[in-house]
């Protein structure tokens, strides 16, 4: 199996794990809330972004300040998804989708009209065919449609080329990586140059994910400490 057939598959198969992910608490993962919190509260959000997200977040009639909820970044990641790959079905669709049969015109012979007629509406309606339409398609119809290209599935398409493989391959490659940062599945590092700096002025470098302890280093003195304190100095 090619990687770009492994990376659609994780895509259809994870997804019901981003949606439960929408209404599941804030901490996701094995970064927890200390560590993930503290490494939310260092991004900085675009001024009309979190007038955004604040209006998802809750109903303007209520007071005080609250965090942006981690529920949020899985809508976004999720709508980021489906929409780069409904754009390159799109594209792929448009070079290798075989156009269906033509109707009879009015020039056909009457004897073979409805034989050529009833193909033409069979051809036009194959549910193979990806169909460009004005909303977007749940992510994992388009990656399992984007994997059948991908294996030469039979159906009215011509077979891709090398250039085409690697449109597709670089798109569910990206969007796994969204994926599986979002949900922990993969070992993170992560280093926070310029930004809150150790005692010592050194450089603070996290790590974390796919189950590890998450735990943090300085890479001058050497001091580690995880969510429940300094560990070593």
């Amino acid at each position: 199996m090619t990687t770009a057939a492994t990376h659609l598959r994780t895509i259809a198969t994870t997804w019901t794990d981003l949606r439960d992910a929408l209404g599941a608490p804030t901490t996701i993962g094995a970064f927890g809330i200390g560590l993930r919190g503290y490494l939310n509260a260092l991004e900085q959000y675009d001024p009309a972004e979190a007038v955004a997200l604040r209006a998802l977040e809750r109903d303007p009639g209520q007071i005080g300040e609250r965090p942006v909820p981690i529920q949020l970044r899985v809508y976004e990641t999720m709508r980021t998804v489906e929409a780069a790959l409904a754009e390159c079905a799109d594209a792929i669709a448009a070079e290798a989708q075989i156009e269906p049969t033509p109707f009879a015109t009015r020039d056909w012979p009457a004897a073979d009209r409805a034989r050529r007629d009833a193909r033409a509406r069979a051809d036009l309606a194959d549910p193979r065919r990806w169909r460009f339409r004005g909303t977007t398609p749940r992510a994992p119809y388009t990656a399992l449609w984007l994997l059948a290209r991908v294996e030469h599935r039979p159906g009215p398409f011509r077979r891709l080329t090398e250039p085409q493989q690697r449109h597709i391959a670089n798109v569910a490659a990206g969007a796994v990586g969204r994926i599986e940062s979002l949900l922990d599945l993969t070992d993170q590092r992560r280093e926070l140059t310029g930004q809150h700096p150790c005692a010592c002025g050194g450089t603070i470098e996290m790590y974390g994910g796919a189950g590890a302890i998450p735990c943090a280093r300085c890479k001058a003195c050497g001091a580690i400490w995880t969510e429940q304190g300094v560990i070593a100095a």
